[in-house]
């Protein structure tokens, strides 16, 4: 078991599995391929698992095992040489249409850092970003991390509205709003991709783990991916 990991009680139906304190690519890796394997040998008692940037809580039922029995089969899957050789996920490519009303706060981001709206365009599309988790609200994608030339502070009071595919930076932190919600992040762009539809299954686009790589579309091929219904999944 690796040093960084910790098993910690979460009250009395649950435990904590600690993979270190710090928000980065490793460790993160580290708790989805935890929960993918745990997910695959799941035992009678064992609920939910939520993981997170670091860490991954997992129920129990109190009535089939025990705190210390639930953290002896956790111990099983936290062999530091399975977590580092999980199964490489796919790069998703978001089209977004950047700036203008889709984009209001992408001027703020570019003067925040002294560089040009162009500049934050190709940066922000010049890299590949890590799902880190999905949650907040319904679909969300928090993934990181974007190059020191784009982070940007969150808003000083967060919007009461975000409409659904809003492309934001939120410190080192880039991310898309799969449906209308409140949100603080500096909105640069919005994507046309319906990101969440509980008529399919899975309901979410993204799902943490996963690879994701932004490009740059203009207006007329935002209303044509609008009007051509692409949802999770199609291509």
């Amino acid at each position: 078991m690796q040093k960084e990991s910790r098993i910690r009680p979460a009250g009395d139906q649950a435990l904590l599995v600690e993979f270190g304190a710090e928000i980065c690519p490793s460790v993160n890796r580290q708790v989805h391929e935890f929960t993918r394997r745990a997910s695959a040998h799941r035992i009678s008692g064992i609920g939910e698992m939520v993981s997170s940037y670091c860490s991954v809580l997992v129920y129990f039922d109190p009535l089939h095992l025990s705190f210390s029995e639930t953290a002896s089969w956790v111990r099983e899957f936290l062999n530091p040489q399975l977590l580092e050789t999980g199964s490489p996920s796919i790069v998703k490519k978001i089209p977004v249409l950047y700036g203008g009303e889709f984009g209001p706060d992408i001027s703020f981001v570019a003067d925040h850092n002294q560089i040009s709206v162009e500049e934050v365009i190709r940066l922000h599309t010049g890299k590949t970003y890590l799902v880190y988790v999905v949650g907040f609200s319904p679909g969300f994608a928090a993934m990181g991390s974007v190059s020191l030339k784009i982070q940007s502070p969150r808003l000083a009071t967060p919007r009461t509205r975000v409409p659904a595919g809003a492309v934001g930076i939120g410190g080192r932190q880039t991310g898309i709003y799969a449906v209308e919600s409140p949100g603080g992040w500096q909105l640069i762009g919005r994507t046309p991709l319906v990101l969440f539809d509980l008529h399919k299954d899975p309901p979410s686009f993204f799902r943490a783990g996963d690879y994701a790589r932004f490009h740059a579309i203009d207006e007329k091929e935002f209303l044509k991916i609008s009007k051509s219904g692409l949802q999770n999944g199609d291509s």
